[in-house]
């Protein structure tokens, strides 16, 4: 089958940042799109037409064929000219003589002028550095040039135009090479079938008699072509361009590894130039102020006209997801080299910022860095964030990593998803826009960390509730990923001062420390049901429970930090009219426990040992040992473990009981890995304004139900989880008189 070029007017271009489309500048003079018809297709066209019917009774000796070539050869000649006219020419539709036309109508003759070679050049040069400008500098250029503005607009339409064509042509030309290439595979393929030759004799062969190293090869081929599209079709969407794949032939091994590793170097620059260009926006993006950012607010107009161009953004815009765009800028006590590694690991990632992020892990590294640093590197990653509330689902992200040294003393690490949002099987859909932070190195072991983060995700999935604070950036926003950066880089200088803050050494503060990181981390993924453990929700509608309440349940692990059996987790969050610094001040005040905590018995709790995390001693970023006096003398003491954290995104109560000598063990600096935790606790986060202002706090419990894993859950022990729940949230209330009628 052979091909013809047919020309028309696409009148539902594409857009450019004139806000005309490039397609509607047919009455303007420009270029027609080709596209590829059959000559069946086209001959047919011709016939149908009643002036080419005409044109063929009066003609003599001519046939079909000629006519088809003689018509195609006068359209290349016209198609010729067009273009030369495209770059240089631009019709004055003001102007211009009028002849007469059919049905004794009149039509204005359009005339076209002929630019200047000094203003083509000029021109030519503007097209270079910004194929689309805006406004203002069309208006520089009409008058440097002397031209009207609508000229130097319709002179750039149709150079687009231009280099659209070309491109596209040069794809068709392409196609065609392919095409010709499989159909010559495709006769072999069959002439070989027709005759097979034994490789061993070479007589006749049966059909299906074939070596095992052909057999793989063409297993092999079949994988990398697969493969190869893949990556194509990767290059084509983030980069806004197609590439076209090249099949290789059946070939030896060593042809197919060598053909594999330029695939794979071919995939490795399509991430390369997506970290690039994500770096590039992150970088202006923390750079910008007004009218980009009016109040750390991001101008969703503004930066869709700045990025108008990027591979990103503009391109993954949803109907109906919402953007959250935030940026934040502060001082954090860690040296640039320490925070780049910790970004850089996963472990360290999740250890830094605990509450988070719940799970991280590397998928694949495509560089390593350059010269034994961190310059260049580049990695796939997953990972699992969270809000610490069963009302809000947990965003699941597999996106790339970049860092790299933007400048002397100044580093950039970016993230940016590298999956469309289509799959929502698993999770949420949720997409990570180019987010990031700009890092410049500081003396005396600081650095100054401006955090950009940009998201769209379906808001749908999440409770009315928490919807105003997830929009306001206080969820997953750069406010909270900065207020836990400071937070931890101050506990770990702390950890790492040999200076005696609380009348234990030092390896049994690190012990307890730790011991109370895996507390909070249980904690929070009983909350927001994580992939750390394998939680099972349970379906609670015959169980007289809140719909607001989510029971889990799951077997503990083989662990001797588990607690052997069936682990029960319940949470809910609820709207409370107090500030969230007044309701952390008195769930972390030991003299008032008794008037919400069942685990003191009705007494009063001492605490025992205050081991802070910040510079001053009662800061209440601490973790502490508190013990529960009963007042029954017949009930014997205990003891919990409790941390309290609390920054500018919000603040934490968690705290387990635990084993007396086991915790004596842990203190002398012993293995805390030992000690088995329930954590239960509270998350206390301040109301967005438009969501009512006050504080959301989540309530959550773990406990065993079960003393054997292949022990079944009753209804009992799910109603008195939820009675739990229901009880503690009226008393803290109470105590809060959060009742009382305003006045």
């Amino acid at each position: 089958m052979s091909f013809l070029p047919r020309f028309h007017s696409s009148g539902a271009g594409g857009g450019n940042g004139d806000g005309h489309g490039d397609g509607s500048l047919m009455a303007a003079g420009a270029i027609a799109q080709p596209h590829l018809v059959t000559q069946s297709s086209f001959t047919k066209s011709m016939f149908s037409s009643p002036t080419l019917s005409l044109a063929l009774t009066n003609i003599d000796g001519l046939g079909v064929g000629e006519m088809v070539a003689a018509d195609v050869r006068r359209r290349s000649r016209e198609e010729e000219a067009a273009e030369s006219r495209s770059g240089s020419e631009n019709m004055d539709g003001g102007s211009g003589e009028e002849v007469e036309g059919g049905g004794g109508r009149k039509k204005r003759k359009k005339r076209y002028h002929r630019h200047s070679v000094e203003q083509i050049q000029e021109l030519e040069a503007m097209f270079k550095e910004c194929p689309h400008p805006d406004e203002k500098q069309r208006l520089e250029l009409s008058r440097r040039l002397s031209l009207e503005t609508k000229q130097v607009k319709f002179w750039f339409q149709n150079r687009r135009t231009q280099m659209k064509t070309q491109l596209e042509r040069h794809e068709n030309t392409l196609l065609r090479q392919e095409n010709e290439k499989l159909r010559t595979e495709n006769m072999a393929i069959r002439e070989a079938m027709r005759d097979p030759i034994c490789s061993n004799c070479g007589g006749p062969a049966i059909i299906g008699e074939i070596s095992i190293e052909e057999q793989q090869l063409r297993i092999e081929n079949a994988r990398l072509k697969d493969e190869l599209d893949r990556v194509c079709a990767l290059a084509g969407k983030f980069l806004g361009r197609a590439a076209v794949p090249l099949s290789p032939p059946l070939a030896s091994s060593s042809c197919l590894e060598e053909y594999g590793g330029g695939m794979m170097m071919m995939e490795r620059c399509v991430y390369l130039e997506m970290g690039l260009a994500a770096m590039d926006e992150v970088v202006k993006m923390a750079d910008e102020e007004e009218p980009l950012w009016v109040r750390e607010k991001l101008n969703e107009e503004e930066y869709l006209r700045m990025f108008s161009g990027s591979c990103f953004g503009v391109k993954h815009i949803n109907n109906g997801f919402v953007f959250e765009a935030s940026r934040q800028t502060a001082l954090v006590f860690l040296n640039t080299s320490a925070l780049l590694d910790t970004l850089m690991d996963p472990d360290r990632w999740v250890e830094m910022f605990p509450n988070l992020v719940a799970t991280a892990s590397t998928t694949d590294v495509i560089s390593g860095g350059m010269g034994g640093t961190r310059n260049g590197a580049l990695q796939l990653m997953h990972a699992e964030l969270q809000i610490l509330s069963p009302m809000v689902p947990v965003r699941q992200l597999s996106f790339l990593r970049f860092c790299k040294q933007h400048a002397e003393g100044i580093w950039v690490v970016v993230d940016v998803s590298i999956d469309p949002i289509t799959d929502t099987s698993s999770s949420p859909p949720c997409r990570r826009l180019p987010s990031g932070c700009v890092i410049h190195e500081m003396p005396n072991g600081y650095s100054k960390v401006t955090w950009v983060e940009h998201s769209e995700y379906d808001e749908s999935y999440i409770h009315e509730l928490y919807r105003p604070l997830i929009r306001s950036g206080l969820g997953f926003g750069a406010r909270r990923w900065i207020a836990t950066l400071q937070r931890q880089s101050e506990c770990l200088a702390i950890l790492s001062t040999p200076i005696d803050y609380s009348g234990i050494s030092t390896n049994g503060r690190r012990s307890m420390v730790k011991l109370a990181q895996r507390m909070t981390v249980n904690f929070c993924a009983g909350i927001c049901g994580s992939t750390i453990y394998k939680w099972n929700k349970l379906n609670t509608r015959n169980n007289n429970v809140g719909e607001d309440v989510r029971v889990m349940t799951r077997k503990s692990v083989e662990d001797p930090g588990e607690p052997p059996g069936t682990v029960l987790s319940a949470a809910t969050s609820v709207w409370v009219a107090e500030a969230a610094e007044r309701v952390f001040e008195f769930l972390r005040d030991e003299r008032l426990r008794s008037e919400w905590d069942i685990l003191s018995n009705g007494g009063p709790m001492q605490e025992m040992l205050h081991v802070p995390k910040s510079q001053h001693h009662q800061h209440p970023n601490a973790v502490s040992l508190l013990r529960a006096t009963s007042l029954n003398p017949n009930q014997s003491s205990m003891l919990i473990l409790q941390e309290t954290c609390t920054d500018a995104s919000g603040s934490l109560v968690v705290y387990a009981p635990v084993d007396i000598p086991a915790m004596q063990a842990v203190m002398n600096g012993g293995d805390s890995a030992y000690v088995a935790l329930l954590p239960s606790g509270f998350a206390v986060v301040p109301a967005a304004e438009d969501g009512g202002g006050g504080s959301l706090l989540t309530v959550a419990f773990q406990i065993l139900v079960n003393s054997l894993p292949t022990d079944k859950l009753t209804v009992e022990s799910v109603e008195t989880v939820n009675n739990l729940i229901s009880c503690t949230v009226q008393k803290i209330k109470t105590a809060l008189r959060c009742h009382a009628p305003s006045t």
